[in-house]
C-alpha cells in the first residue's frame, strides 16, 4: 500500500463563548465554503422507554446552525427522521428502529450524492446502521460501496443477543453491522452486505462484557486506545491510511460516553479515563483530513436536565468543529469530494 501524503491539520484551540463552536468569533471567510447537512435521528430502538429521544433537537437548539454558518459553513436543510404513516402501523421496537434507520440511510445517501457532508445528531449508537447503509448505497451508479467504520466509544457495542448482559440494543450495533446478529434490523437499515470486520476500527473502548471480549478476540477488528487519540499523528493516522487504501468510504461515529466524565456528567454510561472533547476533536481533525471520510455521527449526548450548564452540548460542538477543521485541511480537489467547492 502506498502511504498517503502527510498534511498539517489545524484545530482551533480558542476559548468557547456561550455554546459557540471553538473560534466562532473569527469565521474562516478566506477559505472555500464547506457544505454540510445536519440530520436529526430521534429514534432509539430501546424497549420499555419512549422511542423518541430529545437529544438531536437539544443539540440544534443550542444554536448549532447559526454557529456553523458563522464559521463559513453552507448548510443544507436540516432534516428530521420520521416514520411514514404506513410505518406507524408497524410494531416492535427493533423493527421500527430498522424502518427509521432506512429513512436515515436514504437521507445520508442523498446528501453524499449532492456533495453534502453529513453530520448525524443521533439518539444513540443503533443509528450507526442507518448511516453505514446510506454511505454503502450512495454511489450514483448503484453499486454497493466498501464501507469502513471508525467507532469511538467507551464500550465495544459488539454484543449479540446471546452474549449481552444488559439486553440493550445500543450495546450491539457494531456486531450487527459486521453481520453477526439481527439480520432483519441490518437490512431494514439499508446495510447489505454487512461491513467486513477488518474494516472496523474501535477507538478508546475500555468497558467490555466477558463474552463480548471473546467475540472481539475472534474478530479482525482493529483497536486504538485513548492514548493513541492523544497522539493522532501516529497510530490514528496509520489506521486511517490503512482504511483509506482498503475501502471506498468511511464513517466516523462518536458516542459521547467516550469522553472524560467531567464533560458528560449526566450520561448514565460514562466510563473513567476518557479523552477530553478537545483531545478527541484534534483526533477527529486528523481523521477527517482523509478524503474518504464522508460522515460524522454524534450519539447519546446528555440533554436538558441531564446536561447541567450545557457542558455536554459544548463538548459535542467541539467534536463537530474538529471534524470540519479536518475537512478544511484537505486539498481543494479532496474537499470537493466532501461537499466543499475547489474554487
Amino acid at each position: 500500500m502506498n502511504a498517503l501524503p502527510r498534511r498539517t491539520v489545524p484545530f482551533t484551540m480558542v476559548a468557547v463563548a456561550s455554546l459557540a463552536l471553538p473560534g466562532a468569533a473569527s469565521a474562516q471567510t478566506s477559505s472555500p465554503t464547506l457544505r454540510v447537512a445536519l440530520i436529526e435521528m430521534p429514534y432509539s430502538g430501546e424497549r420499555n422507554v419512549s422511542e423518541d429521544s430529545p437529544v438531536p433537537a437539544y443539540l440544534v437548539q443550542g444554536g448549532l446552525e447559526d454557529t456553523l454558518r458563522s464559521r463559513g459553513v453552507a448548510l443544507g436543510p436540516t432534516r428530521v427522521v420520521a416514520l411514514t404513516p404506513d410505518d406507524e402501523k408497524e410494531y416492535g421496537a427493533w423493527h421500527r428502529m430498522g424502518l427509521a434507520n432506512g429513512h436515515l440511510a436514504d437521507m445520508v445517501a442523498a446528501n453524499r450524492r449532492s456533495g453534502l457532508l453529513t453530520v448525524g445528531l443521533l439518539a444513540n449508537c443503533t443509528s450507526v446502521l442507518g448511516v453505514l447503509g446510506g454511505l454503502q448505497h450512495s454511489d450514483p451508479d448503484g453499486r454497493p460501496l466498501r464501507v469502513g467504520l471508525v467507532y469511538i466509544d467507551a464500550h465495544g457495542d459488539f454484543n449479540v443477543p446471546e452474549t449481552t448482559l444488559s439486553g440493550m440494543l445500543g450495546g450491539m450495533p457494531v456486531a450487527v453491522a459486521a453481520g453477526l446478529a439481527l439480520k432483519n434490523l441490518r437490512t431494514e437499515s439499508g446495510l447489505d452486505p454487512p461491513v467486513a470486520d477488518a474494516n472496523i476500527v474501535e477507538v478508546a473502548v475500555r468497558d467490555l462484557d466477558p463474552l463480548e471480549k471473546q467475540l472481539l478476540a475472534r474478530s479482525r477488528l482493529r483497536n486504538l486506545t485513548v492514548e493513541d487519540l492523544r497522539h493522532p499523528d501516529a497510530a490514528v493516522r496509520a489506521e486511517m491510511e490503512r482504511l483509506s487504501n482498503t475501502v471506498d468510504v468511511i464513517y466516523v461515529h462518536a458516542d459521547m460516553d467516550v469522553l472524560d466524565p467531567a464533560e458528560v456528567p449526566g450520561h448514565p454510561l460514562h466510563v473513567p479515563g476518557g479523552p477530553t472533547s478537545r483531545e478527541l476533536a484534534a483526533a477527529l481533525a486528523e481523521m477527517f483530513s482523509f478524503p474518504k471520510v464522508a460522515a460524522l455521527g454524534i450519539a447519546s449526548t446528555p440533554a436538558g436536565e441531564h446536561d447541567p450548564g450545557g457542558v455536554s452540548r459544548r463538548a459535542a460542538y467541539h467534536l463537530i468543529q474538529g471534524a470540519l477543521d479536518g475537512v478544511r485541511a484537505r486539498t481543494p480537489s479532496e474537499r470537493s469530494d466532501a461537499g466543499e467547492p475547489s474554487s
